[in-house]
């Protein structure tokens, strides 16, 4: 399952690409140690995690397909709240606090 999830990431389809750059995201890197994801995001001043990525599969069909196909090898965190797929962390530490 994970070489199959790392293959798909190889080979994102570009609309899914794409749909990120359209709600606003410049950069997504997701790391990997076992079965464990971390998701991380750059994005313009004004991106709501909260609402934006929810505009990128509303206006993006092949997103949503995306979604669902890459949901089949994710399993959420008891974290994650009710409706979210991916949980929100809080920052622990930054070096550049101290440049």
């Amino acid at each position: 399952m994970i070489k199959k999830y790392e293959e798909y990431h190889r080979n994102v389809w570009p609309e899914v690409i794409n749909g990120l750059k359209v709600i606003g995201i410049e950069r997504m890197e997701i790391f990997r140690i076992g079965n464990h994801l971390f998701m991380y995001c750059s994005a313009k001043d004004d991106f709501d995690p909260n609402t934006d990525f929810q505009k990128y599969t509303e206006t993006h069909p092949k997103a949503d397909e995306w979604n669902d196909l890459m949901s089949k090898f994710q399993e959420k965190v008891p974290e994650a709240g009710l409706g979210d797929w991916w949980a929100p962390m809080k920052l622990a530490f930054d070096s550049e606090w101290f440049e």
